[in-house]
């Protein structure tokens, strides 16, 4: 393969032995057996061999009942997904029954160690975020995570687990394959299963990392999210070959922050200039990072899911980083010139989304610039985000007081985001993201002049004394209660529902005092469970 030069362990000799000799004679006699994908034997038709670049026929006899028996009665047996392996290789045997359970056809695909696959992406990797990995059936994803796995665990030195579904990633039989390196496997009894085994891994063999191969349900997503929420970071493959599969994929939707109807005020709309009923992201992302394997040697990387999924969702054009490996070996890495409005921003539409009525919103203006900030703000000075608060009132109440704050546009420089009951109750993208990054929510009790102003004095108050967030101290001493309660003998405990930010310190407390938990619900009634390891 160009670019990598990568090793390649396939053992295909071990394959090949397991099929009929009259199979056997004329697959070993081509000459492209190092292209070789899968070997399909079909009852009453001809044995055929599958390269990159198309079929070859390898008899002209069909395939018979005692051909299949010969080749079932020497691999291993075939679990409830109707897959079987051969023990300590990667090589995965598929069956195709008929009504009555008769095995009639068998799908016998090649497994290989590739070392070096994830050159392209290993710097995304090693960053300690979670990245999920997509693509077409048989371009490598398994592949790639198999070298994730190895490259974790023997380069940085994690605490690796692989939750091996179906003994695809590390072979069959109970010694892992030697390409996942240090790696530890866990095999699942059950695909129906791989939920409870995933969080399994997190709370018995404390991971740093956690390799899944296909999330395909709904407890899958769930367990990702949980695992998440832990600070373990995740490694993982899921049905779809793009972004926009996930986005409108209402079982999968979560892993990237689920996908919800809202409906904004009149003002919101007008500033939008949108219908009133929009689609928003509904929690932060479970992977902060979304890969889009075209091949090894090119991929689509989209670096911050929760920005990237906003912006397909309100419109705007997306620029993803476009990845190569060169045949010298070196990376490319380039991202598209996105269009520029009339005033020079980037934004221009790429497409309309959808609204929950199933009819296409009027293109919204390009996004506003950033605010220009030359030096560094004083420290003593709060930063508010007002966030369906009357910005002229908020600024009057300010100049008012004359109190150390500042009013801004983005998260980012914000200390706290200031909303109102009716907005904090949606729990909109923006109220999940501040959550997310640990900024404190303040809600008013009313959108008046007074009660801004009362607001404001009483958080100046609060900073002159150092006071924390009510809020935050208030879960923190829930939690602590939650475990208490559980030494003293109750089974479970269930915590109010709280935001993303907040359930991970919940988590940390479970773990600080010996004890298991998970999350529950859906946003944004989700909330945190504690109960005996």
């Amino acid at each position: 393969m160009t670019g990598l030069d990568p090793k390649i362990d396939i053992d295909l000799e071990v394959l090949i032995d397991k099929l009929p000799q009259s199979i056997q004679d004329p697959l070993r006699s081509g000459d492209r057996l190092d292209q070789l994908l899968e070997v399909v034997l079909d009852l009453g038709r001809e044995p055929e061999a599958r390269f990159l670049d198309g079929g070859v026929l390898l008899d002209s006899a069909e395939v018979t009942a005692e051909d299949i028996r010969h080749t079932i009665d020497r691999i291993g047996d075939f679990g409830e997904d109707n897959r079987a392996g051969i023990e300590r290789t990667l090589h995965r045997i598929s069956a195709i029954r008929n009504r009555g359970g008769q095995i009639i056809g068998l799908t016998l695909r090649v497994g290989r160690a590739v070392y070096g696959t994830i050159r392209v992406i290993e710097d995304l990797i090693m960053t300690g975020k979670s990245v999920l990995l997509l693509g077409k059936p048989g371009v490598g994803k398994t592949t790639m995570l198999r070298e994730v796995a190895r490259v974790l665990a023997d380069d940085a030195h994690r605490r690796v687990i692989v939750v091996d579904t179906s003994n695809e990633i590390a072979g069959d039989g109970d010694i892992p394959h030697p390409a996942i390196g240090r790696a530890r496997r866990m095999q699942v009894p059950s695909p129906a299963l791989q939920h409870n085994v995933m969080i399994e891994a997190v709370e018995n063999h404390m991971p740093e990392v956690i390799i899944i191969d296909e999330i395909g349900i709904e407890l899958d997503a769930n367990a990702a999210r949980t695992i998440a929420e832990r600070g373990v970071q995740l490694v993982a493959t899921a049905h779809g070959n793009t972004l926009d599969n996930l986005v409108m994929n209402p079982t999968l939707s979560d892993l990237i922050g689920g996908i919800q109807s809202v409906t904004l005020g009149d003002i919101e709309a007008r500033r939008r200039r949108t219908q009133k009923t929009v689609l928003e992201r509904q929690a932060p992302p479970t992977f902060d990072i979304l890969v889009e394997i075209q091949s090894w040697t090119e991929v689509v990387v989209h670096p911050d899911v929760a920005d990237t999924v906003d912006r397909m969702l309100r419109g705007y054009s997306i620029a993803p980083e476009h990845r190569t490996v060169a045949a010298d070996g070196a990376i490319t890495k380039t991202r598209p010139q996105l269009p520029r409005s009339h005033n020079g921003v980037a934004g221009q539409i790429a497409k309309p989304p959808f609204d929950s009525s199933g009819e296409r919103e009027r293109p919204p203006p390009a996004l506003p610039a950033p605010p220009a900030t030359s030096e560094k703000k004083p420290a003593k000075i709060t930063h508010i985000m007002p966030y369906g608060v009357n910005r002229g009132k908020l600024q009057q109440a300010v100049r008012h007081t004359n109190s150390p704050v500042e009013v801004v546009d983005s998260i980012s420089d914000a200390d706290l985001l200031l909303t109102t009951k009716n907005y904090y109750r949606r729990k909109t993208s923006a109220l999940q993201t501040a959550e997310r990054k640990g900024k404190p929510v303040y809600v008013l009790r009313r959108n008046t002049t007074p009660h801004i102003e009362h607001f404001v004095k009483a958080i100046s108050r609060d900073k002159r004394h150092g006071r924390h967030d009510d809020a935050l101290d208030s879960a923190m001493r829930e939690a602590e209660e939650a475990a208490n309660r559980i030494r003293e003998g109750e089974h479970q405990v269930r915590l109010s529902p709280q935001g993303s930010y907040t359930r991970h310190r919940q988590h940390e407390i479970a773990e600080s005092h010996g004890m298991s938990s998970h999350s529950v619900g859906k946003e944004p009634g989700r909330s945190v469970v504690f109960y005996h390891r």
